[in-house]
């Protein structure tokens, strides 16, 4: 069943009264475990919470309950749009120099005009939260941030509240034992659409053909239905365990968590640099370390998969061309092997520009033709036309950014959105002039792979 479209009018806040202030204060605790921070706010909090972990493990960041929410259906200036209201708020920031920045946490659709009832209902093109309550882990240390937005004279008073809230939350976090392990059982998996999805990947690769386009990704969508509404902590601490190597997400809308493992970055930007990486081009692991690395060679010699990759490597660089001042890119791709599959990968950074925000980057940006197509606009064309289904925020860009600028989003793929009892998973390929649909089919099983075997589902064959 698709759930009905939110009325964004609800959540679109008015900023700023001249009244209106915004305050922030850290304290730095001893270690805790982010996944029991996250749940310690279940109680009061259960839908409106967030997770991430970079894939490289050096920041963890937790949010419970909102201090503020940011949507936007604007179309064509979301990007703009959620900027400029974060910037107001950040105008009207009162910190101390002992104190972290504030941060704001969320994501876009893949594709604002591409808006159909379902699952994804619940979300607006553009959503973010400034949490009540921060968690970061970083470079050693725990610290845990009160954020408040008020135009209240008893300010004072509610932030004392808050105070009292916070040790809660620690004190749940440290000392509670939490069982995360996941006995709710799969009853029933089925494929949305496998033979549109055929016709799909088919017409694409006439399209390409024809000379209308270089590539376009068609994905596709597994549902899985639970015995049990499903935990969101179970799901995220399961996620995190399965695929160490990867950017881990939950984004928690109502009764609805958008959740995954991503191995793709889209941006970071800190301390005035800024970084991408160019993920393209994929084959699976080897059962052997001779097959894998026969599978790696093979990989790194495919014509199709090599100019796959390459166009995502020549729309990142134009995009940093134009952003920076200095851009370092490699010449040839290395290997990224994860646990379910080996990519074609490479880096890129620059020197950030003056008055370039991460929101500017995010638009050139997305879709990469790693999740959209080449050329863009009719990719996108053909995607609407053929794989008729909301992707809502699969394959968008998801993460945060700080009062000072810096901030990191990745691409929102190896994911799925769970609600209440049903778990939707989506995976896609990339489709060019000599693409095989069931190969195509096939790959999109090692995609689902991950999320699916977190989620206790069973593979197909």
């Amino acid at each position: 069943m698709g759930h009905k479209m939110t009325d964004i009018r609800e959540m679109q806040k008015v900023i700023i009264s001249p009244s209106t202030r915004f305050f922030t204060e850290t304290v730095e605790v001893g270690r805790i475990s982010p996944l029991s921070f996250f749940e310690a706010g279940a109680s009061q909090y259960k839908d409106k919470r967030f997770y991430w972990q970079n894939a490289d493990k050096t920041l963890t960041l937790v949010g419970i309950g909102h201090a503020y929410t940011l949507a936007s259906e604007k179309s064509g200036s979301r990007f703009k749009d959620i900027s400029e209201k974060w910037k107001q708020l950040c105008s009207i920031l009162i910190k101390e120099e002992k104190d972290i920045d504030p941060v704001l946490f969320g994501g876009f659709s893949f594709d604002e005009k591409n808006r159909k009832e379902s699952e994804w209902g619940e979300f607006p093109s553009g959503y973010f939260v400034v949490p009540s309550f921060q968690l970061k882990i970083e470079e050693g240390k725990t610290m845990v941030s009160i954020n408040m937005i008020t135009d209240r004279k008893e300010a004072a008073l509610d932030f004392e509240r808050l105070r009292e809230e916070r040790d809660k939350l620690i004190h749940i976090a440290q000392v509670e034992e939490f069982d995360f392990t996941n006995q709710n059982k799969v009853i029933a998996t089925t494929e949305r659409d496998k033979e549109q999805y055929l016709s799909a990947v088919e017409n694409a690769t006439e399209s390409i053909r024809k000379g209308r386009a270089d590539k376009v990704v068609i994905a596709r969508a597994l549902e899985l239905q639970f015995e049990h509404d499903i935990d969101s902590v179970k799901a995220l601490h399961s996620i995190t365990n399965e695929q160490q190597e990867s950017y881990h997400f939950g984004l928690q809308k109502g009764k609805s968590l958008f959740f995954g493992a991503t191995p793709e970055r889209l941006i970071e930007i800190k301390n005035g640099k800024a970084y991408s990486a160019c993920v393209a081009g994929s084959i699976r692991r080897g059962k052997s370390a001779q097959e894998d690395r026969k599978f790696g060679d093979e990989l790194l010699g495919d014509r199709k998969n090599r100019e796959e990759h390459q166009y995502v490597v020549s729309m990142i660089s134009n995009v940093f061309h134009k952003y920076c001042n200095e851009v370092l890119i490699p010449k040839t791709p290395k290997l990224m092997k994860i646990r379910d599959i080996q990519h074609l990968y490479t880096s890129v950074e620059g020197t950030l520009g003056l008055e370039n925000d991460i929101f500017l980057f995010v638009q050139a940006l997305h879709p990469t033709p790693a999740l959209g197509g080449v050329p863009t606009d009719v990719a996108l064309d053909i995607i609407r036309q053929e794989e008729d289904m909301d992707r809502g925020f699969y394959a968008a860009p998801i993460g945060w950014t700080d009062a000072a600028g810096n901030g990191e989003f990745a691409v929102g793929i190896r994911s799925a959105l769970l609600h209440e009892d049903k778990a939707y998973l989506y995976a896609g390929g990339g489709i060019v002039a000599d693409s095989v649909p069931e190969l195509e089919y096939d790959e999109t099983w090692v995609k689902f792979r991950p999320v699916l075997r977190a989620l206790g589902g069973k593979l197909n064959g």
